[in-house]
Parts: structure tokens; sequence; C-alpha cells
């Protein structure tokens, strides 16, 4: 089995609300350093072994559904599940 950590943020070119709500939030708290924030998503998959190549099957699942392509890049790093 493997364990797949994909990690998703908005393209550098979109607006983060989200992101500067925390940020100025973050600022009246007295953390005024914090320059930038982009908030993102962490997925977790714990994948079975299969004859189907895990990039391959990765890519499809992250640009068929677990992103929006358009908005949105994503990395991921494949590992050994416990």
């Amino acid at each position: 089995m493997k364990k797949v950590k994909i990690y998703v943020t908005l393209r550098e070119s979109i607006l983060d609300p989200q992101g500067s709500a925390v940020q100025g939030s973050l600022a009246k708290m007295g953390y005024g350093e914090v320059e930038e924030l982009r908030i993102g998503k962490y997925l977790e998959l714990t994948i079975s072994d299969s004859a189907r190549d895990i990039d391959t099957l990765v890519k499809e699942m992250c640009e068929k559904v677990l992103t929006n392509v358009v908005i949105e890049d994503y990395r991921y790093e494949v590992g050994e599940a416990n």
C-alpha cells in the first residue's frame, strides 16, 4: 500500500480572500510580521497496490475530482503506508 499526500493551493494569479481575512486577523492579534497568507487544502490517500501506475492514478484523480485545475495547483508525495 502507498500513502499519498496531496497539497492543493490556489494559483498565484488567483486572489485568496480567505487568506487575506486570516492575515488581517493575525495582524490585529499582533502578528504583523506575516506579509502574505494563502490557504490551501491537504489530502491524504491510502492506495492499495495495483498494476496501475501510481503517478498516473494520482494525477487523474487530482485533475478529475480532487482539484479545480482552472484555479488550483497541486503537488503530491508518494510514500509507503504504515
